[in-house]
């Protein structure tokens, strides 16, 4: 159910540093059906961007390059539709929106990749596939 102030669903994607997953989704879904949703991304311990996701959505003619990592708490007491919650430990941390629709997706964090920078990168293209196609299901974009 929207807030009846609101003309778009609100839908906040969360994660713990709210650096890559929960950026990356917010991205896509923003570029997809950014016209029927308000997306906005959070973390429970909010870290920079970080720039191998910024560089992989590049890759993936997304630019999220403007986007900033935010604390859940910025988010305390607003109205939100639906909530994602990206990653298991952030998933424990999410207080109650009332009225809004949980999902929780256990989606593998790519910041921990090590190696060369195209393993790295292949990680991170394989996380912004995964969260393209829950997106894809979950929200009706086609990407």
């Amino acid at each position: 159910m929207a807030d009846p102030m609101q003309s778009r669903q609100r839908v906040l994607f969360l994660c713990t540093g709210n650096s890559c997953r929960s950026q990356m989704a917010e991205g896509l879904l923003r570029a997809h059906h950014g016209d029927r949703y308000d997306v906005v991304s959070a973390g429970t311990r909010p870290v920079a961007v970080n720039p191998w996701a910024i560089r992989v959505m590049a890759d993936g003619g997304y630019d999220i390059s403007g986007q900033r990592s935010q604390s859940l708490d910025e988010f305390h007491g607003e109205w939100i539709d639906v909530v994602v919650s990206v990653c298991d430990a952030a998933s424990g941390l999410c207080p109650d929106f009332p009225g809004s629709t949980r999902l929780r997706w256990s989606v593998p964090d790519p910041a921990d990749a090590r190696g060369s920078d195209e393993q790295i990168l292949a990680r991170f293209r394989s996380v912004r596939e995964d969260l393209r196609q829950r997106i894809e299901v979950a929200f009706g974009a086609t990407a």
